[in-house]
């Protein structure tokens, strides 16, 4: 982050947060979680990626964080993208209550053959992303 704010390169910045297995969150609210997020930042990067990390395992997990830490960064005026256990099913609901600036997929959209992506799979997240894209933009 540092090398590309010193030469004026937009960077987005890749924050992994580890998801509750055990519904326990170390005792820290999403606010306070977002605010240690946004203490522990270097540089200056254009958006977070905020992805869920299992117990030291980064990716593929199927598992999503609390969203509430996205909104509350969102909401602080940091440009979030959210990524970690998206898929098809749940797609339309991170983008209505979070509004993100992006959302990321890859293993959420594949099929039986790891790495593989379904083409069935992505047009639903597609669409499913767009029409709540849509939807939330009604209210501005």
């Amino acid at each position: 982050m540092e090398a590309c704010s010193a030469c004026g390169v937009p960077a987005i910045r890749v924050v992994h947060i580890e998801a509750s297995t055990d519904g326990e969150d170390n005792g820290k609210t999403s606010q306070e979680r977002a605010d240690a997020i946004i203490n522990s930042l270097t540089g200056d990067p254009v958006a977070i990626l905020l992805d869920t990390s299992v117990k030291g395992v980064q990716g593929g997990t199927g598992v999503t964080f609390d969203w509430d830490v996205a909104t509350n960064l969102q909401n602080s005026g940091l440009p979030v993208l959210v990524a970690g256990g998206l898929n098809a099913q749940n797609v339309q609901k991170v983008v209505t209550d979070v509004r993100p600036w992006g959302v990321d997929v890859s293993s959420g959209v594949e099929g039986d053959k790891v790495g593989k992506k379904d083409v069935d799979a992505v047009d639903k997240f597609v669409k499913g992303a767009r029409s709540a894209a849509l939807e939330a933009q009604k209210g501005f």
